[in-house]
């Protein structure tokens, strides 16, 4: 008798990766073709949660079994009392399930941008500071179809685009070194996996928090959706999720062909040609171009490139636009001209 199914999907997501993982190790610069790569090492992020044990106990199944290390990590974001205990309790099942190296990391979590945002930043400054001092090939995540779901909707209320609406990527950070593998799998069938494998888990009490945007929109917003439009709204919200990566991505990568085309001699922006451009190919090299002149990424929002873009597609005479990182952007005789001023 097999596995139940919630295991078997689980696992075969996690398999699936690592498969993506060990061909993307045996292809790395540098190595001879014969050459036989080392085992990689693969690290899981482990809340304690549903999601990221049913991971965690996953990777432990499907490692051996494809010549590849499993390690994990556990973050104290220290934001509640005992915080630290409950760390090493996660950490101490880790080593349980069989994983190897395995450590507990305390953050500090700032303010910047707020408290979800502030506790991401540090979250994955330790994740990044764990690989690098193991040598991982990667990290794994446990964020779920539903995740997916609700990063939609924050996108959407942000106004932010089409690449705030493409959600997370199953493949990201340097050198793709986050891999989420249950994007296309629901939350409810990594709780099941747990619950058939008497795994115990933890319910962070800020995942029900309302004082939380993403508690509030989990609890209260999502299921009104359902409510309102019928079942079937995650998956539609997950569709639309794969649909604006494959759009932006193919967006991007115009705006990266033509961007040197529309520079003068001395690589100022030539508004002219700027102007001839798609609108959506047009904000993308200027988005570009701020960044490049020193605007943090994080902090240029779609508001900023907009004011910009008029300087190309509804010039007045207006003055110079400030953007974030003390950089700026002004229309100066047919060119338009981006630097830290």
């Amino acid at each position: 008798m097999g596995p139940h199914p919630a295991v078997a999907a689980i696992r075969l997501a996690v398999r699936r990766v690592l498969t993506d993982i060990l061909d993307d190790h045996g292809r790395a610069p540098g190595r001879a073709p014969h050459e036989r790569p080392p085992s990689p090492l693969v690290l899981v992020a482990c809340s304690g949660g549903a999601d990221s044990m049913a991971l965690a106990s996953a990777l432990a199944f499907e490692a051996p079994r494809l010549g590849v290390r499993a390690g994990g990590v556990t973050v104290d974001h220290g934001l509640q009392a005992g915080s630290d205990l409950r760390a090493a309790e996660v950490a101490s099942r880790l080593r349980e399930l069989g994983l190897d190296p395995v450590e507990s990391t305390a953050v500090t979590v700032g303010r910047g941008g707020g408290p979800e945002a502030a506790a991401r930043d540090a979250r994955y400054a330790a994740l990044d500071a764990a690989a690098e001092r193991h040598g991982a090939a990667a990290v794994l995540l446990g964020h779920t179809r539903d995740d997916q779901a609700e990063t939609v909707l924050l996108g959407l209320a942000r106004g932010s685009g089409i690449r705030s609406l493409s959600g997370m990527a199953a493949v990201s950070g340097a050198d793709g070194r986050y891999r989420r593998p249950f994007l296309q799998l629901d939350r409810q069938t990594a709780r099941k996996a747990c619950m058939v494998q008497s795994l115990p888990v933890w319910d962070d009490p800020h995942n029900a928090d309302p004082a939380y945007t993403r508690s509030r929109l989990r609890h209260e917003g999502l299921p009104a959706l359902e409510k309102a439009l019928g079942k079937g709204v995650v998956e539609a919200l997950a569709r639309t999720a794969q649909l604006s990566r494959d759009d932006a991505d193919a967006l991007d990568a115009w705006a990266g062909r033509v961007a040197a085309g529309v520079r003068d001699a001395d690589g100022r922006l030539e508004c002219a040609a700027l102007h001839d451009l798609p609108p959506a190919v047009r904000r993308r090299v200027l988005r570009r171009a701020a960044i490049e002149a020193g605007a943090p990424a994080g902090s240029l929002f779609a508001r900023h490139i907009e004011e910009v873009d008029r300087l190309i597609t509804g010039w007045r005479g207006q003055g110079a636009i400030n953007l974030p990182g003390r950089v700026v952007a002004r229309r100066q005789g047919g060119r338009l001209v981006i630097r830290q001023g």
